[in-house]
């Protein structure tokens, strides 16, 4: 019998949608609907996108408006000669462009000089004060972690209070104590030691120690490190060591930030699962090893926190010095953060002060990323391989 087709079933026909895939492909039921979900997915997360934006806003503006905005601020003033008076929007500003970080880093001059020296002096004030902060907070922290020992709170206020003392206090009390007829002189008498005059003695402890080998005349250097020089200043003096007032703000920087680091590690090692060091106690591990193939492996993150934690601080050390010296003696103390202050509210040059703080900036990121390279966690080239490839098979899967 010839089939009859009605009105309806002819508009309904009409209306079907056409297959515009490959011929003899099968068709894949509910694509329709995975794309509507899929669509409804995306509409979420934007919705959850935009709300989120909502909420963090007022603290984006207020990072904004006190955070970067100031920092731009202060880049446009590096490129002026301005003396604080005026407006540095306006047209009495004097735009010199690159000339304060010129006058820094490639002129000639008494500029270059003094930041060259502030450099030597912060380069050795790091090299000592962090690894020293940080070995003595990883010893504190190592010894307070032991469950027999007895005190430990007690022991862990008495070793953090410095950090939670006012600097400005803290230098008042070490320059009473480093005094020449001071408590620390007294106490060297007792042993047959004269002890330095030490916020006036402006020598080199290196130079010192070579004098005393015999090696080189630290009054009168001569020979190839004294015949080169580096950004205005010679070989010799970059290399002549922190001076012996500058070792005393050395000491008092470790005392009053080890006890802060300490409690990151102590916190970092109580959360070191019990099993490792059981399972290394059965294999026969003595407590070097432990130290060495455990312990420190699992604080690798905590050890970069506290590098670079410390790291930056010690490039923007500003209190100890203001009080303590101001550079003196014989500008030996003098360090990059108490130069930019100097240049801009003593010599009325907040431009080149500001050049000073960018540059330092610069340092301390290229620092910090050279840090991160160095303690970067190593992994074999084909445990990495086999780790991209299962990745790789997890994300197609889904």
């Amino acid at each position: 019998m010839p089939l009859r087709t009605t009105p309806d079933s002819t508009v309904r026909a009409s209306r079907a949608p056409v297959d515009s895939g490959a011929p003899g492909e099968p068709d894949t039921p509910g694509a329709a609907g995975g794309t509507a979900k899929g669509r409804a997915s995306r509409a979420a997360l934007r919705g959850e996108g935009i709300w989120g934006w909502l909420f963090v806003s007022p603290m984006v503006a207020v990072l904004g408006l006190f955070f970067v905005l100031p920092i731009l601020m202060a880049l446009w003033v590096s490129l002026l000669h301005w003396d604080g008076q005026s407006n540095p929007f306006s047209a009495q500003a004097d735009f010199v462009g690159l000339d304060n970080y010129r006058a820094l880093l490639t002129q000639d001059g008494l500029d270059r000089t003094l930041f060259a020296t502030a450099l030597r002096n912060n380069l050795y004030y790091v090299l000592l004060t962090v690894p020293l902060q940080t070995g003595l907070a990883l010893t504190l922290a190592l010894i307070l972690n032991q469950r027999l020992l007895r005190g430990r709170g007690l022991l862990r206020t008495t070793f953090f209070f410095p950090s939670v003392t006012s600097s400005i206090a803290v230098s008042t009390v070490f320059l009473f104590l480093f005094q020449g007829s001071g408590a620390v002189n007294s106490l060297l008498s007792w042993i047959g030691v004269k002890g330095p005059n030490w916020f006036a003695d402006p020598r080199g402890v290196l130079s010192l120690l070579l004098g005393a080998l015999g090696i080189v005349d630290p009054e009168r250097p001569t020979g190839f490190l004294a015949d080169h020089s580096a950004l205005g200043i010679s070989w010799f003096e970059w290399l002549s060591g922190p001076s012996v007032a500058m070792c005393t703000i050395i000491l008092l920087s470790v005392w009053t930030t080890s006890g802060t680091f300490m409690l990151i590690f102590l916190a970092a090692l109580q959360d070191i699962p019990r099993e490792l060091e059981e399972a290394a106690a059965l294999e026969g591990v003595n407590r070097r090893q432990l130290l060495r193939y455990v312990t420190l492996p699992a604080l690798r993150p905590v050890l970069f926190l506290v590098l670079t934690l410390g790291l930056i601080a010690t490039w923007q050390v500003f209190d100890q010095v203001y009080v303590m010296g101001q550079g003196a003696p014989g500008n030996t103390t003098l360090t990059p953060a108490f130069l930019s202050y100097s240049s801009g509210f003593d010599n009325a040059d907040f431009g080149q002060g500001a050049a000073i703080a960018f540059i330092l900036l610069a340092l301390i990121l290229v620092l910090a990323a050279f840090q991160r390279w160095v303690l970067r966690e190593r992994t074999p080239r084909g445990a990495r391989t086999r780790r991209t490839a299962r990745t790789a098979r997890t994300r197609r899967d889904r």
